[in-house]
């Protein structure tokens, strides 16, 4: 794994694995470092246990002691299992955002204009 790339795991008490969540450190020359979610998923059976929450707490405080000043996640608004699990962990949604996507086709020529 890259530095500034982390993956944290969930456990239940067999020790097998329930959870995960990804996070990239990305840095901003004028603004510093912060983490960005990448990915978060929880076990089918384990959902609506806290599993969900306490990893993203968790990369939360990871960031923080990594020195990050803030994290981010993208997510839709109509995905409640996730707007719920993200504000229990402390996030929250200050303002509504559009998010604007290229495809780019891999070896083909764009045209210009």
């Amino acid at each position: 794994m890259e530095p500034g790339h982390h993956l944290l795991l969930a456990f239940d008490h067999e020790h097998r694995p329930i959870g995960m969540v990804t996070g990239v450190e990305m840095t901003h020359p004028d603004k510093g470092t912060e983490m960005f979610l990448y990915e978060l998923a929880v076990d089918e059976a384990s959902r609506g246990q806290g599993v969900g929450t306490a990893l993203v707490a968790s990369l939360a405080t990871l960031a923080s002691e990594r020195g990050c000043y803030g994290m981010w996640v993208l997510t839709d608004e109509e995905n409640r299992a996730a707007m719920a699990t993200y504000r229990a962990a402390g996030g929250v949604d200050p303002t509504i955002t559009t998010m604007i996507t290229w495809t780019l086709d891999q070896g083909e020529d764009v045209d210009s204009g």
